[in-house]
């Protein structure tokens, strides 16, 4: 029996697991996808919100910025990329002003204490190629960038390597009370019994409430589709560029991404399903409505489309609690500023579990340090890393020439305790395939490296041709917007 279950590896599952990993308890994290982070964590706009966004009187009022806080020495722990870059939502009409000083009053009711409001030519000063019609900004100093789906694995490899245990591929269908806890039970039948059980299963998070009958609330997946332009592209701008916000989300915003991309998006789709394809028409009026911060976007700096989908809870507000049916904890409808308050979220449900009884005894032994797979840094062109792209197998053989990826690499993040056994798995922890070419030239010789770690033939095209999700493509989008422009 373990001492707690866990449904769910995305970044809210991962954060709880990582913490629990400190003391002397049996932990187990489930999730259905053949890795961790396969959900909203590796489809999001990657902001670590400043926390004034969100209403004091929400739950998620009170965590983003406990969340916030936490990051400097989270990153300094696992290594997953992060950097503050601060924040600006603009306003380009003077009838925004007022709601533009509520949300200044809101941060500062949420504890926030790096909050400033600025005038037009304080704004041009900071970000010279914004949209110079903008008059007013709440800038936020400490809200920035990070590596979501990094920041999950690193949580999940610290976590297994202090002894959690990692169940991938398995899917909790059924979940049954018994006299020491509960019994949980997989798609093939398999039993697995566990004294306390944490709900952290996202866009399903409702249907895992729903086994223990607990069902109050629902979930809507919210789709939002994103633009991701090359690597460079984000030296445009210096800070993440938000809109007004709206009932929907926070409107679309503008952002370099810790890795110097470029990001444009999200919109907001209730849908029935989570479906993860995306459209050019969206696309379209996505882009339209960022060239309203900045005119210096340039659509042939294309590289990539993709949608995330949030997990919208009938309440507009996290649901994290101890429920009435004892050992049984929720963690749902965590949408945005989940990444941020992931930390938060954590600690909450720690103390939970304390309220519980559940024994909360210290590991001695416990490890918060993961070294990075990956660090951020200069590209060298491309003459001069050839000779390293054509060498024969070795650690030193460059497999991704746009991201300058190394065999070695791969063959590190292969062996941190989190079987990796697809191309997309190695994309995430490496970058190989993130580049101009979208894993054209180095899809088959990271499908190559991994055949020789796993001594199985690996199909360089199957997280793209039997994923289900149809995406825009480059020429597509490209063509598509430069004629609907104008």
């Amino acid at each position: 029996m373990y001492d707690v279950a866990i449904i769910g590896a995305g970044i809210i599952g991962t954060s709880i697991a990582r913490a629990l990993s400190r003391y002397q308890l049996s932990v187990v994290i489930f999730d259905k996808e053949n890795d961790v982070s396969m959900g909203a964590t590796k489809a999001n706009s990657a902001i670590v919100h400043g926390g004034f966004a969100e209403s004091h009187s929400k739950v998620k009022g009170g965590l983003c910025y406990q969340g916030r806080k936490q990051f400097d020495q989270l990153d300094k722990e696992l290594n997953f990329g992060f950097e503050k870059i601060g924040s600006l939502v603009l306003a380009f009409e003077e009838d925004q002003l007022a709601e533009l000083k509520k949300l200044y009053e809101n941060g500062l009711a949420n504890g926030l204490d790096d909050l400033e409001m600025l005038n037009h030519d304080q704004i041009m000063a900071l970000e010279p190629n914004v949209n110079p019609d903008v008059k007013y900004a709440l800038y936020c100093k400490g809200a920035g960038v990070c590596s979501p789906y990094e920041m999950a694995i690193a949580l999940a490899e610290n976590a297994v390597a202090n002894g959690v245990k990692l169940i991938l591929n398995t899917e909790i269908t059924a979940i049954h009370q018994t006299e020491d806890g509960f019994e949980l039970v997989d798609q093939t039948n398999k039993n697995y019994a566990a004294k306390y059980v944490i709900n952290a299963g996202g866009v399903s998070s409702a249907t895992v409430s729903k086994m223990v009958g607990i069902d109050y609330f629902t979930i809507t997946p919210r789709s939002g589709e994103y633009i991701l332009m090359v690597r460079g592209s984000g030296s445009i701008i210096n800070t993440v560029l938000f809109q007004m916000p709206t009932k929907m989300g926070k409107g679309i915003l503008v952002t370099p991404t810790y890795y110097g991309n470029l990001l444009i998006g999200p919109d907001a789709v209730n849908e029935d399903t989570a479906d993860k394809s995306t459209h050019a028409d969206r696309l379209l009026k996505i882009f339209k409505e960022a060239r309203h911060t900045t005119a210096k976007l340039d659509i042939k700096q294309f590289i990539r489309s993709f949608t995330g989908v949030r997990a919208v809870s009938s309440t507009d507000d996290f649901i994290i609690e101890a429920t009435p049916v004892k050992g049984f904890i929720n963690c749902a409808g965590i949408q945005s500023p989940g990444i941020t308050s992931s930390p938060a979220i954590a600690d909450r449900v720690v103390n939970l579990l304390k309220e519980l009884n559940c024994p909360l005894e210290e590991d001695p032994n416990f490890n918060p340090y993961r070294k990075p797979i990956i660090t951020r840094k200069e590209l060298k062109p491309l003459k001069e890393i050839q000779p390293l792209v054509d060498l024969e197998s070795s650690p030193e053989k460059i497999i991704c020439r746009c991201e300058q990826v190394t065999e070695a690499t791969i063959i590190d993040a292969m062996n941190r305790g989190i079987p990796v056994t697809t191309i997309d798995g190695i994309k995430r922890r490496t970058r190989a395939g993130c580049g101009w070419c979208q894993g054209t030239f180095c899809r088959p010789r990271v499908a190559a490296v991994m055949e020789r770690q796993l001594g199985q033939p690996i199909d360089p095209s199957f997280d793209v041709e039997h994923s289900g999700v149809n995406r825009v493509g480059k020429n597509e989008i490209v063509d598509y917007i430069q004629k609907n422009m104008g």
